[in-house]
């Protein structure tokens, strides 16, 4: 990714909802495969820029959450889009350790529908229990 030095103009430039937050998306660069989604507030965006690896903004926890702080299966940025609204962010990610769900699954997204109800389709990579010890 080129190294960006984020500034209140770059950030300016986002379409915050009116809690100050916006959906950003994590996407695998290689693969393509959606990740996850999650929160940003102003500061998390420009930790990420700076630091190179997604922070998101908890809103159960209401504070500021790096990708892999307690599980490693950090997020290194490779590239970050914003759409043509300005309103949803795309992080185009390293996903480290292969998993983004705190299921232990390689996608949040990992549920498909199904007939008359929403089945699982990809594996536990790991168990969660063994994750966050």
């Amino acid at each position: 990714m080129t190294q960006v030095s984020a500034n209140t103009d770059l950030i300016a430039q986002v379409s915050w909802d009116a809690d100050g937050l916006v959906p950003a998306i994590a996407q695998e660069f290689q693969s393509g495969r959606v990740l996850m989604m999650a929160w940003m507030n102003r500061e998390s965006l420009q930790l990420t820029i700076d630091e190179g690896q997604a922070v998101y903004w908890s809103r159960s926890r209401g504070k500021l959450w790096r990708k892999g702080e307690s599980s490693g299966h950090v997020q290194r940025l490779r590239e970050l889009r914003l759409d043509c609204d300005g309103d949803t962010l795309l992080l185009l990610v390293e996903q480290l350790g292969g998993i983004a769900c705190h299921t232990g699954r390689a996608s949040c997204f990992y549920r498909v529908l199904q007939d008359d109800g929403w089945q699982p389709v990809l594996p536990i990579i790991k168990d969660p229990e063994q994750i966050y010890e």
